[in-house]
């Protein structure tokens, strides 16, 4: 079950391409994600995503633009591939792709979104998003809300 529109989260997520492509959510539909890193930063964000939070999915280098939406489908739990059990991951599955990408160089001219963590570092692999932004950037990208129907 997936959280209601009103207390769900949305989040950026960023991958390198050459190590793992959106494509391949869109391919399988669903799958356990495990390419968040191993930062500290990373895992703390990690571990406040929830069932029904709502992926920008952005690729790094050599794109560097946002790709497509997704949403977590199983809360973070331990990586059973990892033999400490230290990594989490999280189900994702995947929902649109962005109907025009938007590069970093976008991103970063839109002053509402100065705030948003990963515009000022980069390196960051999660990166938490106000309603706001993620309605601006949606906006950047050609989706805009219609009246009674929310923002996907």
């Amino acid at each position: 079950m997936t959280r209601p529109a009103s207390t769900r989260r949305h989040w950026f997520l960023a991958v390198d391409p050459r190590l793992y492509h959106w494509d391949t959510l869109f391919v399988k539909g669903k799958e356990m994600f495990r390419h968040t890193g191993n930062r500290p930063d990373s895992l703390r964000q990690l571990k406040q995503m929830r069932q029904g939070d709502r992926i920008l999915c952005y690729h790094g280098k050599p794109d560097y633009s946002l790709y497509a939406i997704a949403e977590v489908t199983r809360d973070p739990y331990p990586d059973p591939h990892d033999p400490e059990a230290k990594k989490q991951v999280i189900d994702l599955r995947a929902v649109e792709r962005l109907p025009r990408q938007v590069t970093l160089s976008e991103l970063r001219e839109n002053r509402l979104l100065r705030k948003v963590k990963f515009l000022k570092n980069p390196r960051l692999t999660i990166s938490p998003l106000a309603d706001e932004e993620y309605a601006d950037i949606l906006r950047m990208a050609g989706i805009v809300a219609a009246p009674g129907i929310p923002l996907p």
